[in-house]
């Protein structure tokens, strides 16, 4: 029994948010600091906008326009700031994360993560507030992925993960290989300039790590 309410209650809440999505616009206060259309190095550059026609879709809705296509059909992401000095990128995500059918993390990873290592980023958070469901496949990219930063002491971290999402993920054992978890939830960042906020999830991460040594 309270495994179908759990579903059931799942199943409310992506009703109510799908027809909400485009009405969520990627965090916008940063563009004064960093806008990814501008950068040369971003596998975005160059990407113009309307801000007044809705063409990408996920299923059958609309999104905001300023969200940006990777490859997958029902996940979209926005990279909100890049520091190539310190090797950091905090990209924001919305829809579905999709795996086991469209292998999204294949091209997160090839499209878009490859493309920024070359350019010395090593540090990523994936802010996953706006992820309303995850479905998993192997855990061979996020592997991959792991293997590549830590080569350059990096790492990757899922930020305000859905309780639901978060189990998805869970089961698919990707906290093997990224950074996530209940302290990684429920924080407020954007009040924060891009770079106090960078520096707070790394002081999380290694927190945690102190704490597994012990």
């Amino acid at each position: 029994m309270n495994s179908v309410f759990i579903l059931y209650t799942k199943l409310q809440f992506l009703i109510q948010s799908i027809y909400t999505l485009h009405t969520i616009e990627p965090h916008y206060n940063w563009r004064d600091r960093y806008d990814s259309a501008n950068d040369e190095q971003s596998p975005f550059y160059g990407r113009e906008y309307d801000e007044f026609q809705y063409s990408q879709k996920i299923y059958n809705y609309f999104i905001h326009p300023q969200w940006d296509n990777f490859g997958s059909p029902t996940l979209y992401t926005k990279i909100l700031y890049l520091d190539y000095e310190e090797g950091y990128a905090i990209l924001e995500f919305i829809g579905e994360w999709n795996d086991g059918v469209t292998n999204d993390i294949m091209f997160l990873k090839r499209d878009v993560a490859d493309k920024l290592a070359q350019h010395g980023i090593s540090k990523y958070i994936l802010i996953c507030e706006n992820v309303l469901n995850f479905h998993g496949s192997d855990d061979c990219y996020y592997e991959e992925w792991q293997e590549d930063v830590r080569d350059e002491n990096g790492w990757i971290c899922l930020v305000n993960l859905l309780q639901h999402v978060q189990t998805e993920m869970e089961e698919t054992q990707l906290q093997y290989f990224v950074n996530m978890g209940n302290q990684f939830n429920g924080i407020t960042w954007r009040p924060h300039t891009p770079k106090v906020f960078c520096k707070l999830i790394e002081s999380l991460i290694h927190s945690e790590t102190k704490q597994l040594r012990y």
